[in-house]
């Protein structure tokens, strides 16, 4: 990628957008004979095509459509030394690993030193885009919080990392210049420091030293700024002490870096703004917590799609539903996809325009006219006449993404499963439904993300009129007896129980349980009442914490606090035992759901 693109701000960059966006057709087809002319003498592609072919036509007809599992063998010879151009004609410079929470395993994915080109491009066209919406930005500070993950090194010593720590790691962030629209409450090394306690102690601590001047609130995932939320509501008396008495507490933090970036954050006692964030933290109710304590704030940005879309009745609490949830981009660990060309819009409708210049773009169909049907097996060969490339997607209809990367991914199968919902010119514009291979299965039955996750937030709106939410949820196939069933483990914050309420509460999660079946699919219904071969569905209620329990779980494990998503269906066996260690109460459904021939 041509280095003037990183240059493009403001009313340049949306006239790029436009641009590509218009020619997608021409910059998709552009874009793959450059990749193929870089490409065509990897072991790689020669295997498929013959040496040194750099034919569009060859790679359609004779390039398979991949899993990791194929691509796998190649990455793991170049991470023990083997040399890049078994895939790529660019020096491999680290591998990226996935959170591990996605996909079932962490997975190393190839990069080269211009992928952080486009992500950096990606990246500049955010601010251009929301200052349509959201005048003003340049005036203030944004509150994001970001973390890195300590990396570890491939036997050859390749970097192997998170793609964010990748990227805050990199000059492209460390030596930006400066932009007022990027003008971050956090310093460079509360992000760089590698204790996610400490650099989100820090974080939290310039945010609230800096509240009056804070326009935006955010952090990668939603679970992230819950997660934080959490955190501040356990240490608010520090962070009001450290605020008070003009230091930083030395047994909180101890990392060099931090403190002294710190030292100019908190150089001097400031009791009256201590007061304020004590008398807004101590009250007996947190809801509307993030407009009082940032009541500049117009909105809050994080990814809140998928599995994510679950966090956003509590990030609504937090903000009495005041501050706007804004979504920007769709990314991976393989490659930055496009962008959301309308943050403001309501959370259930945000779709990304994908852009022609990240890869190159093909698609498996899934169903017809609308209808979603997952016909093609993860492990499944896809013949390669199915696919469709970015500009011939249909209105409505779903599809499995496929890209081909300058770092040597060859038709490689994302496994996020997307829906067109128009185009901006020729470029298609995608909701985001789900991760294909997270399922729930006991029988015929298959539920996957999308299914669940409409089933439980059914369900939850049950609970509401009883002072109580949903915080956050996860599920397993318990096969253990005969018939299996499924089991949601919920956590829930419940307000002023009394003994009677908690009675009503127990009838009212009896209630969640057939709620939740009588949302799941017509197998999983015929299943439970015709064929008796799945079990009452089980909610096991976990002690408040638990999930965050379960997150350093998976972070020690080698996630990423960044990327950490919580895990929708549970196979772990230490992640069970930590989850039913900390069950309260059990509830079964009473009933079969409703099932019609």
């Amino acid at each position: 990628m041509d280095g003037k693109k990183l240059e493009y701000k403001g009313e340049a960059a949306l006239k790029e957008i436009e641009r590509m966006t218009t020619e997608a057709d021409i910059v998709q087809e552009g874009l793959l004979r450059e990749i193929l002319t870089r490409n065509c003498e990897t072991e790689y592609l020669r295997k498929y095509m013959g040496k040194g072919t750099k034919d569009v036509s060859v790679f359609k007809k004779c390039v398979p459509v991949i899993t990791y599992k194929d691509i796998q063998p190649y990455i793991q010879r170049i991470a023990n030394g083997e040399d890049s151009s078994l895939i790529t004609g660019h020096p491999i410079t680290e591998m990226l690993c996935s959170s591990g929470t996605s996909a079932g395993e962490p997975k190393m994915m190839p990069s080269i030193a211009e992928d952080l080109d486009r992500r950096t491009f990606l990246y500049n066209l955010i601010m251009p885009i929301i200052n349509q919406y959201v005048p003003g930005l340049d005036e203030g500070k944004a509150m994001f919080l970001y973390f890195v993950k300590a990396e570890m090194s491939t036997p050859c010593g390749l970097p192997a990392r998170a793609v964010l720590t990748s990227y805050y790691k990199s000059k492209h962030f460390k030596c930006r210049a400066y932009d007022a629209f990027s003008n971050y409450t956090s310093s460079n090394q509360a992000i760089l420091c590698d204790d996610s306690n400490q650099s989100m102690y820090c974080q939290l601590l310039a945010g609230l030293v800096h509240r009056h001047q804070v326009l935006r609130l955010g952090a990668v995932f939603a679970s992230a700024l819950l997660r934080a939320i959490s955190f501040l509501e356990r240490n608010w008396p520090s962070f009001c002490n450290d605020i008070r008495l003009g230091r930083l507490d030395p047994s909180l933090v101890t990392d060099p870096g931090c403190r002294s970036a710190m030292s100019s954050v908190v150089s001097s006692p400031d009791p009256r703004l201590a007061d304020e964030i004590e008398e807004i933290c101590g009250r007996h109710s947190w809801k509307g917590v993030l407009r009082r304590l940032w009541p500049k704030a117009k909105y809050i940005e994080a990814v809140i799609t998928g599995s994510m879309a679950q966090y956003i009745p509590a990030l609504e609490y937090y903000s009495e539903g005041k501050l706007p949830l804004v979504c920007t981009m769709y990314a991976s660990s393989e490659c930055y996809f496009g962008v959301n060309l309308k943050p403001l819009c309501d959370p259930s409708d945000v779709a990304f325009t994908l852009l022609p210049n990240m890869c190159y773009f093909e698609f498996i169909p899934l169903g017809d006219n609308g209808t979603l049907v997952l016909d093609v097996a993860e492990e499944e060969e896809v013949p390669i006449d199915r696919l469709v490339d970015l500009v011939h997607v249909k209105r409505g209809c779903y599809y499995e993404l496929v890209v081909t990367t300058f770092a040597g991914l060859n038709r490689y199968r994302i496994g996020d499963v997307l829906q067109v919902m128009g185009f901006y010119n020729k470029a298609p514009q995608f909701r985001f439904i789900c991760r294909r291979n997270v399922l729930l299965s006991i029988d015929n039955d298959k539920t996957n993300e999308e299914d669940l996750h409409k089933s439980v937030s059914a369900a939850k709106k049950l609970l509401e009129p009883h002072n109580a939410l949903l915080v956050e949820y996860t599920s397993y196939a318990d096969t253990s007896r005969v018939p299996g069933h499924y089991v949601l483990y919920w956590e829930l914050l419940v307000h002023h129980v009394s003994s009677l309420s908690s009675i009503i509460l127990d009838k009212v999660l009896e209630e969640c349980c057939i709620a939740v079946e009588e949302e799941l699919d017509y197998i999983y219904r015929r299943c439970r009442t015709n064929d008796k071969s799945v079990g009452p569905l089980e909610i096991r209620v976990v002690k408040p914490g638990t999930f965050e329990a379960l997150m350093d779980l998976f972070i020690s494990q080698g996630g990423s606090i960044n990327q950490y998503k919580t895990p929708r269906c549970i196979q772990s066996a230490t992640a069970l035992k930590l989850l039913d260690s900390n069950v309260m109460a059990c509830y079964f459904s009473t009933r079969d759901p409703t099932w019609i021939p």
